[in-house]
């Protein structure tokens, strides 16, 4: 299951993120968001959603947040 499906206010460990683009990869690491750490979806927003990680609010996309295995 990705990020896209995730129910909102439950919190979920990422399992993987499935992305061939390294400086995605990147990003995602910089904001706190690798395998075995805890994230949240706050809300599904019509293009994005909102995600906490590590006490911090993020806006990712859709196809983002799909790259995030949960």
């Amino acid at each position: 299951m990705n990020l896209t499906d995730a129910e909102v206010e439950q919190e979920y460990i990422v399992k993987a993120i499935e992305t061939d683009d390294e400086e995605l990869n990147s990003f995602l690491f910089s904001l706190g968001c690798y395998s075995g750490e805890p994230i949240t979806v706050i809300s599904h927003l019509k293009r994005s959603c909102v995600v906490s990680i590590k006490d911090a609010r993020y806006n990712i996309d859709k196809e983002l947040a799909a790259a995030i295995i949960i």
